[in-house]
């Protein structure tokens, strides 16, 4: 009985952790294909309703940083190069990411543009072996590999004559997964310095902020009901704040590889949804395009450090 409870007590935790990286990741994909639901369905547009979530989001980030306490919250400013950092990590890597996914969702649909942006860690794959000046290796390889093989299902259906998605959904898409690998990159001297919450609610503001100067969150267009309000709520709430704590508690609890393994569930949820909900049509080599590129990141994830 006692060897019982010791494993249940060892067991919880990991579960814990798991239970939280399947839910982010839900929760980004869901987010993704209420986003379509709001461009597609509500005429909302896709400039208004990054820069209402970056602003939201960075503020409450920021505010959740002050009644925790953090001292550091201000002292991100006082170097020239935090500033610097932070700054160019909010209009680079905030902006980018985030209005070139939404755009590609715009033009096309949330599962695509969810399978396309999560090329990048094929991308980031590819730029360390260049400024490591090393060759990949076959795990490496077999994964760039299989990324390309789904992205060419994913434009074509199979057929090599003809592109199945718009040439904007496929611009943006890729735009967004050179930006994730941006996004991702980075910031690692931030993250290290100042922490994830900072560094995000950070970002977003500054995101936000100089985003308003090209579209401003009083600039609305779009049809107004309890969906839509619920909708938007979902995407700023659920969709960037509860997802990105769920994802940073679960690596409390497990490695961040199997975090990455499970954060796959975003893409396959993305495209559950739009199916189900929003009448998406994936055909079967669109489905195998999908799991050859949720193949790219478990493989990678298994890569060694």
């Amino acid at each position: 009985m006692e060897k019982a409870s010791e494993n249940t007590v060892k067991f919880e935790p990991r579960v814990k952790g798991i239970v939280l990286a399947i839910t982010g990741a839900m929760l980004w994909g869901v987010s993704g294909t209420v986003a379509q639901y709001l461009f597609q369905e509500k005429g909302f547009s896709a400039e208004w309703l990054v820069v209402i979530r970056l602003l939201v989001s960075g503020i409450i980030l920021l505010v959740y940083s002050l009644i925790k306490g953090d001292k550091n919250i201000w002292k991100v400013w006082k170097t020239k190069h935090d500033r610097f950092s932070l700054v160019f990590y909010g209009i680079v890597g905030m902006i980018g990411v985030q209005y070139a996914y939404f755009a590609a969702i715009k033009y096309g649909n949330a599962a695509t543009a969810t399978i396309l942006q999560y090329l990048s860690p094929v991308i980031i794959t590819c730029y360390l072996a260049i400024r490591t000046r090393k060759m990949p290796n076959f795990r490496e390889i077999t994964a760039i590999a299989l990324a390309m093989l789904g992205t060419f299902f994913i434009i074509t259906k199979g057929d090599i004559n003809s592109i199945s998605i718009s040439k904007l959904t496929l611009f943006w898409g890729i735009i967004s997964a050179f930006a994730a690998a941006f996004y991702t990159l980075y910031p690692r001297y931030l993250l290290a310095r100042w922490g994830s919450i900072l560094t995000a609610g950070w970002g977003m503001l500054i995101g936000g902020i100089a985003f308003s100067f090209i579209h401003q969150p009083w600039d609305f267009t779009g049809e107004w009901s309890i969906g839509s309000i619920a909708a938007v709520i979902f995407v700023v709430l659920f969709g960037t704040i509860i997802a990105f704590c769920c994802y940073l508690q679960s690596l409390k609890y497990i490695k961040p590889t199997e975090a990455s393994v499970l954060d796959s569930m975003e893409p396959l949820s993305a495209a559950f949804l739009s199916i189900v909900w929003l009448k998406v049509p994936l055909s079967i080599a669109e489905w195998f395009g999908t799991i050859c590129i949720i193949s790219t990141v478990i493989i990678l994830s298994r890569a060694k450090e």
